[in-house]
């Protein structure tokens, strides 16, 4: 499943690192970045590529929030609800999120264009609350740069 040309790249990433293991995490991105998520035939073929077992594959993957198990919908949104964000409202920018594109908390759209999740910390404190679309931050949300957001987007 894994394109020849993305073997040859995660080869020419992991010859910087002292193990060849040390390029887990940038392979795991270059083929998060390629397929939009991980499924387990992937992940066992990461493991193959490393010689590591499928399971340190999925340790490694379930421990960041920016890998996705599942696929996702073209714009897949992201909200910080740790104490700082909740602090300033995340909890309610999540349920604004929730009624205006009608899906909950870990559901994407059935025209596959929105996702939603809540993470643990996106590590921009001080700009409360916050999310990522994709890759990219918006910070200090209120309804109303959340509708000019969503406007925004195809």
């Amino acid at each position: 499943m894994i394109p020849e040309e993305l073997k040859n790249q995660i080869e020419k990433e992991a010859v910087k690192y002292p193990e060849k293991r040390g390029a887990l995490l940038p392979a795991l991105h270059m083929i998060h970045e390629k397929f939009g998520w991980l499924s387990p035939e992937i992940m066992e073929e990461v493991a193959d590529i490393f010689s590591i077992n499928p399971i340190e594959v999925l340790e490694t993957v379930s421990f960041y929030d920016m890998f996705n198990l599942k696929p996702v919908g073209k714009h897949h949104l992201r909200v910080c609800t740790n104490i700082s964000c909740s602090l300033l409202n995340s909890r309610h920018i999540v349920r604004y999120l929730e009624e205006k594109l009608n899906i909950k908390i870990g559901e994407t759209q059935k025209n596959r264009k929105f996702s939603l999740a809540a993470v643990e910390c996106l590590g921009y404190c001080g700009e409360a609350p916050v999310m990522m679309v994709n890759n990219e931050l918006f910070e200090n949300l209120t309804e109303e740069k959340i509708d000019q957001l969503i406007n925004k987007l195809d």
